[in-house]
């Protein structure tokens, strides 16, 4: 996929022009997604396996409908192992430059999250989430210290600011 990179080096309009071709192109792909009370309740960095375990069942669900197998072969990860998986797996550093599949996961997470903030942003008017994504930027801090807390701020990352 010409283009295709680490989705931290890509503008916001080359990921949105990537994300359809690489949905498109792969041959099965899941993303994860956990809400901010499992996040609190479990830490950042658990929440993260367990979004990598749910988009591997969703790329594995994938694979079968197509008749492909019932689960990926081998998983190339960005820097880390997953547990809990009986996946073979090759954890690569700096993986979302040197993989196009990693990189490819990483355009797919990110666009994907940037939707999620867009619809939060219309359904919280005022936290700027289309804009900040979610990170804590000062404007988002701001926000938060005028209008308090809503529904899907992590209590977690919050008890800092409010």
């Amino acid at each position: 996929i010409l283009y295709l990179n680490d989705s931290k080096k890509l503008s916001e309009k080359r990921r949105e022009a990537l994300f359809p071709e690489v949905k498109e192109k792969a041959l099965a792909y899941g993303v994860g997604i956990i809400d901010e009370a499992t996040i609190d309740e479990i830490n950042i960095l658990q929440a993260d396996y367990e979004a990598m375990r749910v988009a591997i069942s969703l790329a594995s669900k994938m694979l079968e409908e197509k008749g492909l197998g019932k689960a990926p072969e081998l998983l190339l990860n960005d820097a880390v192992t997953i547990p809990g998986v009986d996946i073979p797996q090759i954890s690569i550093i700096k993986g979302d430059a040197k993989s196009v599949s990693i990189a490819a996961a990483s355009v797919l997470a990110k666009v994907t999250r940037d939707h999620l903030m867009q619809e939060y942003d219309e359904k919280y008017p005022g936290y700027g989430f289309a804009k900040h994504k979610g990170y804590g930027t000062a404007a988002h801090i701001q926000a938060l210290k005028e209008l308090g807390p809503c529904p899907i701020h992590r209590r977690s990352f919050i008890k800092k600011f409010v």
